[in-house]
């Protein structure tokens, strides 16, 4: 790939096995940067180990260190600290490919990279389905999503977030239908369409419209206009596009509230 080298930082590990047991108080860095022999394998004995003073948390001063040296920034961060992670990468201007859940789109911490072109999604995991294998010494718990034949666990609504550009982000819609108010209800409290599904975004509507939030997984910058998120009440962001209504916390069409929604205006009309 071209890489001038690889660094990885553990946490509450000692040992270089990519499953960790996370019970030590210290941990380790490791670095490659390519196989002496040659080949595409790497050898272990070319994989350089190096000890932390601390646990390897990504907040703590030395493992800052080794970020400040990354061009791009690949890993699985822990989801309950998605925001501060992405907030630590912003700050320090990093390229970066990481995974999250689905429904981080909408935090107030993260909507406004994605609404600004600072962060998008990625390209893969097939209807938000990821696969992993659990480590023999640490078997998945849930056994609902546990496959025994491939060994491999579904972990649903995960989504790539990252700033790397790539085709997919480039490709136009292939929209086809035309705008009715019969197919196309008006928001009970916004002033924008319901549309329910992606495919059914009408090529001559001009106005706001509300999408589901799988629409990110197809946007694209010049295609398409965001305008905010329904979630939270607009943040603030959408006190122009309000009716007069009890409820804003969710777009709500003859009563009934629908699931978040992202509002989106056609850049061509």
């Amino acid at each position: 790939m071209g890489l001038k080298k690889l660094v990885t930082a553990c946490y509450r590990n000692r040992q270089s096995e990519m499953f960790s047991r996370h019970d030590s108080e210290r941990a380790i860095w490791l670095e490659y940067n390519g196989n002496r022999k040659g080949g595409r394998v790497p050898d272990v004995k070319d994989i350089g180990e190096h000890p932390l003073e601390g646990d390897g948390d990504f907040c703590k001063a030395e493992t800052i260190e080794l970020l400040k040296r990354a061009d791009i920034v690949v890993t699985n961060p822990p989801f309950s600290l998605f925001r501060e992670y992405v907030a630590q990468l912003v700050e320090h201007g990093k390229k970066f490919l990481i995974i999250g859940g689905q429904n981080a789109i909408t935090y107030k911490e993260i909507f406004p990279l994605i609404k600004d072109n600072r962060m998008w999604l990625g390209y893969g995991f097939k209807n938000g389905n990821a696969y992993f294998k659990p480590s023999d010494h640490k078997p998945y718990a849930s056994k609902s999503y546990f496959d025994k034949t491939t060994g491999l666990v579904k972990f649903r609504n995960v989504k790539w977030f990252t700033n790397l550009d790539h085709a997919k982000r480039h490709e136009k819609l292939r929209l086809y239908k035309r705008y009715s108010p019969e197919e196309y209800p008006a928001y009970d409290n916004y002033d924008a369409i319901e549309v329910g599904k992606i495919k059914d975004i009408p090529v001559d509507w001009d106005g706001a419209m509300g999408v589901p939030i799988t629409f990110l997984d197809n946007h694209n910058q010049d295609e398409f206009e965001i305008i905010w998120t329904t979630d939270r009440g607009g943040d603030g962001m959408l006190e122009d596009m309000k009716l007069p209504h009890s409820r804003y916390d969710a777009p709500v069409v003859n009563g009934k509230g629908l699931y978040k929604r992202i509002l989106i205006r056609n850049k061509a009309l």
